[in-house]
């Protein structure tokens, strides 16, 4: 699975020793622009996870299509987790992510057909039809249809923009440039906020304006894709291996060797080719189990993080604790600030001390938080939701979840994204990232459908439920995922076969084999 000459840097690969001979560390300028018009893309997913959250507890959209939440959050008797309980509106949330779940498994067959770029174009397209659709709504059924088709969009943009990141980035720099991915996710979120903090001073219409600008993000995907190459792994895969040449040429500069790196992706689409069975079928196989089990756990690890708490329902968790419905928005645009601070110290660090640094970081900072919300809930706001809490502890609150995003921020937030992305190995790379991007909106789907019900029935318990779940995270990374930094995307299968326990079901690459038998004394 690990091609070529690049098997030196992957030896090196748990020290981040640099890149392999021939391969070229340099950013262009090309490089910088493509990556950032790519990443442009969680743009799109990030302003819609915010914009939901400030619209379920928006008086103007409340009133024209939820009035009974409405009565609720003006009866002073009413329990407090369970106010936003409604089956109703957690359809309309959760809709766009079961259309993504359908979208990512279709998604990895297009993007293998027609390319990382163009499956991003597909993606920001279905977001502006699906955003002008939502801005126009007049009943609950156009809403959802308008969410359905953002679901699609997400589907197809989440799928593509990691992996063009992951393939167009210089080995050394890859952490880096991926995570920005997460960075343009949470500025779409930082965007959002803004948004519904002015619409929802605004009487009648106000709901319009938040879902109208969806529009803008979608056209910035849409024309930055369409000045950007595609990434010399999908074009050898397709069979257009001149444009290959270009496109490596232009991403890394006139000056740089790129024939080291050219040869491995020819080798690692070669290997595709010699195997007949689909993508789907073949990533079940033995010699694919750490990327099988990767797919799965990282994404459903991600979702158990509580992040679905400090990111689609931010607002309501402050109007739970007692701040006006401005205020709540206002916590939100305080907590984003944090997480963009925190994701861009993640971007200066992740290729310096490594992912497993980061993640084992995060994980105990979550774990802190997230007790830290589950007693202060217990305590101050009580087991029936009846109490009010102290002003005092309101702002706890406020500090925690702005921790636990900062925490997030440099840890699992922008990991999601790089290790499924970075991880596959070039034959079953589309396949692997759908499949966790599908695992992924189907829990965050799973989530937004029991959340609140979940909040009203669990009290404070749901957060001590993600801490319990945090420690399993953190101790999984820790035995079973190896470091990835610095070697090239296409090497990374001496990686595996040199981990403690998945070497056990990934064979050594030949020229690795080749080498070690060198050393011994053997002829190669």
């Amino acid at each position: 699975m690990a091609r070529g000459g690049a098997m030196v840097a992957a030896a090196d690969a748990g020290a981040g020793a640099g890149v392999a001979p021939g391969y070229s560390s340099e950013i262009t300028f090309t490089v910088v622009m493509s990556c950032l018009m790519a990443a442009s893309g969680g743009l799109i997913f990030g302003y819609d996870i915010s914009i939901t959250g400030g619209l379920t507890q928006m008086q103007s959209f409340l009133e024209a299509f939820f009035p009974d939440i409405w009565a609720k959050m003006n009866n002073a008797e009413q329990d407090a987790y369970c106010i936003f309980d409604s089956q109703v509106l957690t359809t309309f949330v959760s809709s766009l992510y079961l259309a993504g779940v359908f979208a990512c498994l279709i998604a990895g067959h297009v993007t293998r057909r027609v390319g990382r770029r163009n499956s991003m174009l597909i993606g920001a397209s279905l977001f502006f039809v699906g955003a002008i659709l939502n801005c126009a709504a007049v009943n609950i059924a156009m809403l959802v249809i308008g969410r359905i088709l953002l679901g699609f969009a997400v589907g197809f943009t989440n799928q593509s923009a990691p992996v063009y990141l992951a393939e167009i980035a210089p080995a050394r720099w890859r952490g880096a440039f991926t995570s920005i991915f997460h960075f343009f996710l949470n500025v779409g979120m930082f965007v959002a906020d803004l948004v519904n903090y002015r619409a929802n001073t605004i009487p009648v219409w106000g709901w319009r304006l938040s879902l109208g600008v969806g529009i803008v993000p979608a056209v910035i995907v849409i024309v930055g894709a369409a000045f950007i190459p595609d990434t010399p792994n999908s074009l050898v895969l397709r069979g257009k291996l001149d444009e290959a040449r270009a496109s490596l040429r232009r991403i890394r500069g006139a000056a740089a060797n790129i024939d080291a790196e050219l040869k491995d992706i020819a080798r690692a689409a070669e290997e595709d080719r010699q195997h007949h069975t689909g993508a789907f079928r073949r990533i079940v196989r033995r010699e694919y189990r750490p990327h099988l089990v990767m797919a799965i756990a990282i994404p459903v690890f991600f979702e158990l993080t509580g992040m679905i708490v400090v990111t689609l329902f931010t607002p309501l968790l402050f109007y739970t604790v007692g701040f006006s419905s401005q205020k709540a928005i206002l916590g939100s645009i305080i907590t984003d600030v944090v997480s963009l601070a925190s994701i861009a110290a993640a971007a200066l660090t992740v290729d310096r001390y490594g992912r497993r640094t980061l993640f084992m970081v995060g994980g105990g900072v979550l774990l802190v938080c997230l007790t830290g919300m589950a007693w202060t809930y217990g305590a101050r706001l009580g087991s029936d939701g009846g109490k009010a809490m102290p002003r005092g502890y309101a702002v706890a609150v406020v500090a925690l979840v702005c921790l636990y995003d900062a925490g997030f921020g440099i840890s699992w937030g922008p990991l999601k994204w790089i290790i499924p992305s970075e991880i596959f190995p070039l034959e079953v790379r589309s396949a692997g990232q759908s499949m966790s991007e599908a695992i992924s909106l189907a829990l965050t789907f799973a989530q937004t459908q029991s959340f609140l019900r979940m909040l009203c029935s669990f009290k404070f318990g749901a957060f001590a439920y993600n801490a319990a779940w945090v420690v399993v995270m953190t101790a999984f990374v820790a035995l079973l995922l190896p470091e990835t930094k610095g070697v090239p995307i296409e090497s990374l299968g001496a990686v595996w076969a040199q981990h403690w326990y998945w070497k056990r079901f990934v064979k050594p690459p030949p020229s690795t084999a080749a080498e070690t038998k060198q050393a011994d004394g053997a002829p190669a």
